[in-house]
């Protein structure tokens, strides 16, 4: 069936490439439908509990996502031309549209609580700049001594200023924080620096900056396989057919995505960069098998039929192994996650398909001195470095096989080890490489301020006025005091604060009265005269209308899932010594809190489709040789590769992040292809000679070589990804490249070496 596809293709030339013409100009239309989503939170579903839940919090509290702007001034702060400078800029800030004015935190918007002759005074921090010591000296002391702006607005140090600066939709992060970054650009003084931090901006300029990376790694991804190739095969020729084919894979695949209505989010912009090395590996092994053959034969009708008639077998496994690695992520509980999985896999067939449709096709119409020329000088002078590689091999396996099944092993039990100190840990901040200003302002603004990664307690109480009971608002405020003992939490924020502060300025600043009152009249009086005094919007951010439910701030020093994950632990084990009032209930929720929960389930589902995919490709192999010995021995360089390269992974500190995540996966289906080819391979060369030494010698020659060129190609042509500024893209560089190359050297080296054991019991109907 597959062959009579091929003569087809070769016989109608003209007819195959129009009919893949016409698929690539209607999936290539699709394009223009493209709708981008770079927003994380997106990878939850919509009906998510957490989700919903966080969404309903933000409609009840008013709470935006926020920007956090800092300002650092070597010589202080505290000096009249420093501070008209940060009120200026302030001020040109609050006119960009999409920030959301009555919210924003800062000097010149923020109120501060005082008392005047018994009465409350409140005020904005910074009304007008004060030109005397003594005056800057107050301006110093009051922000100091209220801890709601102390090392919230202003560091401790006085050397640098924060506004927290809550915007409309998160997707206008980056927009926003350019344009903030253009005025300070303008109106700070010299020597004064400007940092952007917080979740949303990192996230969108993630989003912003990962189209940006494609748009620039692709193509030299692109060119490099190219190269790649003609290095190999010293053909020329041979460069326009493998260039078309991982295109119009890349096509077929991204116009289907976009023309059935799914939006390109952060997983499945990385289809390109996985698909054309990919979609090239089935021609690599045609191309060898035919460049050997044709040297020989001259005739390349003949040459192309007998080269791709050992392949199909192996072409349609290896193909359909890959794509169950793709595909069994739709078992993630991630959309995006899923859309990737099943387009990637989509892409696979379809080059699978144009190998034996358009790849024929395409030879068949060169023409015998083009061919001839590309192959002077015979195939074996095209990989002089290969040749040598592969008699070492040869050798190796030959006459150190128990060796090299013994170093095997230990290998795999030194990767276990390392597998066993792998943390599943990640951080969106941290999606950016070390030197990246994103990575330098977490940095600066967490070691200057209370915390960039926001998180938020909700206390729900079972009736209207619960949370102004002074049981609820002390247990608030112990909760506070808790929480702020651990190292990663910096400030926390709630009424219990407003209350104690307004209490403590109506006293005269007795310190004795720096304490939540006994009654709920009395706090309730101090809420109302703080929203009367004040603006309205800053209570509603704590409080919601009946008093229902309370709201605390919680500013994290850091993001990391385990970081999150320790502080709600730190507070589990407290809730459990003092557990709340009666008919109260304290939940989590907030972007870092969100972020973890995605994180999580995705990892948890990568684990199901790495086990899925592992039993699937197991299966697929038993239907292949038709044996479940040869289908173990299959899985040996599968496993090795994967445990060897997550165990070091383990062994030099690398979290169990997003890409580790998806990779765990993908690998499955791609690293057992080399091993796909030499069994199948063997086996057929054993059936038809029954000569177990000749079928040896055999296997390093043709497809040893097609083996070796693959591996250099799909590994090779994932590292253009290390040019990338963001570390997911290096990370499934290097990752992908070392396990295709263990996979290689595993398939290489101990296949034969338990062939050369055992193979007379594996390989039954011939001599030994």
């Amino acid at each position: 069936m597959l062959e009579r596809i091929t003569r087809f293709s070769m016989d109608r030339p003209y007819v195959t490439l129009g009919v893949v013409l016409i698929l690539t100009i209607f999936f290539g239309l699709q394009f223009s439908k493209i709708h981008i989503d770079t927003d994380p939170e997106n990878m939850l579903e919509p009906d998510q509990p957490d989700r919903i839940f966080y969404d309903s919090v933000k409609d009840k509290f008013g709470i935006n996502d926020l920007l956090v702007v800092g300002i650092v001034d070597e010589e202080g702060i505290f000096r009249p031309e420093a501070l008209e400078k940060i009120s200026n800029a302030i001020s040109e800030i609050l006119t960009i549209d999409g920030i959301i004015i009555e919210d924003v935190v800062s000097l010149t918007t923020t109120d501060n609580v005082k008392s005047d002759a018994g009465l409350l005074d409140i005020h904005p921090v910074l009304r007008e700049i004060p030109t005397t010591p003594e005056a800057l000296e107050q301006l110093r002391a009051d922000i100091a001594g209220n801890p709601f702006l102390n090392e919230k607005i202003v560091s401790a140090d006085g050397t640098a200023t924060a506004m927290y600066i809550p915007i409309e939709s998160k997707d206008q992060s980056y927009r926003i924080a350019r344009q903030i970054g253009e005025i300070l650009d303008r109106e700070l003084l010299s020597g004064e620096e400007y940092h952007l931090a917080g979740l949303p901006v990192a996230e969108d300029t993630f989003g912003h900056e990962m189209f940006i990376q494609m748009a620039v790694v692709a193509p030299i991804a692109f060119i490099a396989i190219l190269l790649l190739i003609y290095i190999l095969f010293r053909k020329s020729a041979f460069l326009v057919p493998l260039g078309l084919h991982a295109m119009i894979s890349v096509i077929w695949a991204m116009g289907l995505l976009i023309g059935l209505g799914n939006i390109v989010h952060i997983m499945s912009s990385m289809i390109p960069v996985f698909l054309m090395p990919i979609a090239v590996l089935d021609d690599i092994h045609v191309l060898s098998e035919f460049s050997d053959r044709y040297k020989i034969l001259r005739d390349k009708r003949r040459a192309l039929i007998e080269g791709m008639k050992p392949l199909y077998i192996p072409m349609l496994f290896t193909s359909l192994t890959s794509a169950v690695g793709f595909g069994s992520l739709m078992m993630a509980g991630i959309p995006p996650v899923r859309v990737f999985g099943l387009y990637a896999a989509f892409g696979i067939m379809a080059a699978w398909a144009l190998t034996i449709t358009m790849l024929p096709a395409m030879i068949s119409l060169m023409s015998d001195k083009m061919l001839e020329k590309g192959t002077a000088g015979g195939s074996d002078s095209n990989s002089p470095v290969i040749d040598k590689f592969l008699g070492l091999v040869k050798r190796v396996t030959k006459s150190r096989s128990s060796t090299v099944i013994i170093v095997s092993i230990l290998f795999l039990i030194f990767s276990m080890l390392g597998v066993a100190r792998i943390k599943i840990n990640d951080n969106p901040v941290r999606w950016f490489k070390t030197s990246h200003p994103m990575r330098i302002a977490d940095r600066v603004m967490n070691g200057l301020f209370g915390g960039t990664y926001m998180v938020y307690l909700v206390v729900d109480g079972n009736a209207p006025e619960a949370v102004k009971n002074p049981d609820v608002v002390k247990y608030i405020n112990d909760l506070q005091a808790h929480l702020e003992s651990t190292e990663i939490v910096g400030q926390t924020s709630s009424i219990a604060d407003i209350v104690k502060r307004i209490n403590y300025v109506l006293h005269d600043n007795d310190p004795e009265y720096d304490m939540v009152p006994d009654s709920s009249e009395a706090i309730g009086q101090f809420l109302f005269l703080f929203q009367s005094s004040g603006d309205p919007n800053d209570l509603d951010n704590f409080i919601d209308m009946d008093a229902r439910s309370a709201n605390i701030w919680i500013q994290m020093k850091g993001g990391d899932n385990q970081q999150m994950h320790a502080v709600e632990n730190h507070l589990a084990s407290y809730m459990k010594e003092k557990p709340p009032p009666d008919g109260i209930t304290i939940r989590w929720t907030g972007l870092t809190y969100i972020n973890q929960i995605w994180q999580n389930l995705m990892v948890s589902g990568m684990l199901r489709a790495a086990y899925g995919s592992f039993l699937v490709v197991f299966f697929l192999m038993i239907f292949e040789f038709r044996s479940f010995w040869l289908a173990v021995l299959s899985m040996v360089p599968l496993t090795l590769s994967i445990v060897l390269s997550y165990g070091l992974a383990g062994w030099v500190g690398k979290d169990y992040d997003m890409p580790i995540a998806v990779c765990s996966s993908i690998a499955l289906g791609l690293a057992i292809d080399f091993a796909i080819h030499f069994i199948q391979r063997f086996s057929d060369h054993f059936k038809t000679t029954g000569n177990f030494s000749e079928t040896f010698e055999y296997i390093f020659e043709g497809p040893g070589k097609a083996i070796a060129r693959s591996a250099v190609v799909i590994s090779l042509g994932f590292l253009p990804l290390l040019l990338s500024t963001l570390t997911p893209y290096v990370t499934v560089g290097v990752f992908f490249a070392m396990i295709m190359a263990v996979s290689t050297l595993a398939t290489l080296f101990i296949l034969p070496a338990v062939i050369k054991l055992i193979g007379p019991r594996l390989f039954r109907g011939g001599k030994k």
